[in-house]
């Protein structure tokens, strides 16, 4: 890796730290940066400088796995950065508070629980009743 000088390496931290506050990278994924682009050192060098193991720095930088915060702030702080919290980007999806009425006039499935044929008997359940029926009245049905 081509050795950064100290703005550069500053100004790139920035950039990370910009990217993430804007909500364009996630938290692991600026880890990642952070490691790679910064001190250049691959995950085995970096999680054993940080005091893990190399699969939790990998479930962290792939956004997986549930990290302590102490954890973030140990790997965050070797960069002279800090975990806190910070105003949400306005770049972010904020849905309406106000309710859209369907489009389609049919209602929702689970809308309407009464069905449309409620407590009538479909053909073949008609048929089987109706036979049943002759048959308590001492009609025996047909016989050959």
């Amino acid at each position: 890796m081509k050795a950064i000088t100290t703005e550069e390496r500053k100004k790139l931290i920035d950039d990370i730290v910009m990217r993430h506050a804007m909500g364009e990278e996630t938290l692991g994924t600026a880890i990642r940066r952070l490691r790679l682009e910064v001190t250049g050192l691959d995950q085995d060098t970096f999680a054993t400088m940080c005091t893990m193991s190399t699969k939790a720095l990998y479930q962290i930088e792939k956004d997986k796995g549930n990290p302590t915060l102490n954890t973030i702030d140990g790997i965050l702080r070797k960069f002279g950065l800090h975990l806190g919290l910070a105003m949400a980007a306005k770049t972010t999806y904020t849905p309406p508070l106000v309710q859209h009425k369907p489009v389609s006039k049919t209602p929702a499935r689970g809308a309407n629980p009464q069905r449309k044929y409620a407590g009538r008997l479909g053909r073949t359940a008609t048929l089987r009743s109706a036979a049943k029926a002759t048959v308590k009245d001492g009609d025996e049905g047909p016989t050959e």
